[in-house]
């Protein structure tokens, strides 16, 4: 579109949006409100930086149940410090006259008047202008995810101070909650894998099944060795040897150079249910 994009990596700040949001969640863990003061505050700090005079969004009035209420909007805007300096062009005639408009910056006859939950007006205001290339309308934050957000109130639960790399191992394969300090993350496929080799520390014990197939798993937090051997016995489960009587489990920390071998059976499913996070 020929318009200069700008992005910001504020992963860590955010962090702590998600961890302890001041106007709550919604269905899930997503911190709506918070989420969008917090990116609004940071828009409006970089408005400033490059001498802008307000902002624009592609706000819907009405399309988001909790951020994007009439009220939700005003609440938002005083908060972030923008009152009058936030122009939502798709809605602007069912909201407020804003500050570009009453200086004559934006003429408000050439702003829409959208509102609800369809999508259908936008896709048919793209299809106008021809453009074909944007996000599918069900498309949306992780934290709307009811897998993802147990996954994350699990992780604030148990680790209150937990990581950007904790936030990303949810994510990937299938997690297994054994105590407050210990977790197993289990690759689902070779993608899974290679994601967990990456995202490994340096005190976290990778496990892989020997002579057969089978995914890669982490376990982190400080395990004795009834609980490498249950990492070992749920890291069979999800190979080709899960029906062997037994299966040999070679495990190391990840700033070891060579792994050592235990040799399990698979564990049961009854066993398992209960150590399952997010399924």
């Amino acid at each position: 579109l020929g318009i200069p994009l700008k992005v910001f990596n504020v992963s860590d700040e955010y962090l702590n949006v998600v961890k302890d949001p001041k106007h709550g969640y919604g269905s899930n863990m997503n911190p709506c409100i918070d989420c969008r003061i917090f990116m609004l505050k940071r828009a409006k700090t970089y408005m400033e930086e490059v001498g802008a005079s307000f902002i624009v969004t592609g706000e819907v009035l009405g399309q988001r149940p909790m951020s994007q209420r009439r009220d939700a909007m005003r609440l938002i805007e005083k908060e972030a410090g923008l009152e009058g300096h936030i122009l939502r062009p798709l809605s602007a005639k069912f909201l407020p006259v804003t500050i570009p408009e009453k200086e004559g910056w934006i003429n408000r006859e050439n702003l829409l008047g959208i509102q609800g939950r369809s999508r259908k007006p936008q896709m048919k205001l793209a299809d106008r202008y021809g453009i074909r290339d944007y996000p599918c309308p069900a498309g949306g934050c992780l934290l709307t995810d009811p897998q993802f957000a147990n996954r994350m109130k699990d992780l604030i639960f148990h680790n209150p101070n937990f990581s950007l790399n904790d936030v990303h191992l949810l994510k990937i394969g299938r997690h297994f909650r054994f105590s407050t300090g210990l977790k197993l993350v289990v690759g689902r496929n070779e993608e899974d894998n290679k994601k967990i080799q990456t995202f490994a520390q340096e005190g976290d014990i990778l496990l892989k099944t020997l002579h057969i197939p089978g995914p890669l798993s982490l376990l982190r937090g400080e395990p004795n060795g009834i609980e490498i051997e249950k990492a070992a016995s749920i890291t069979v489960r999800y190979g080709k040897g899960k029906d062997l009587k037994r299966a040999e489990v070679l495990y190391k920390k990840g700033n070891e150079d060579s792994y050592r071998s235990i040799s399990v059976i698979s564990i049961s499913d009854e066993k398992i249910r209960d150590l399952m996070i997010g399924e």
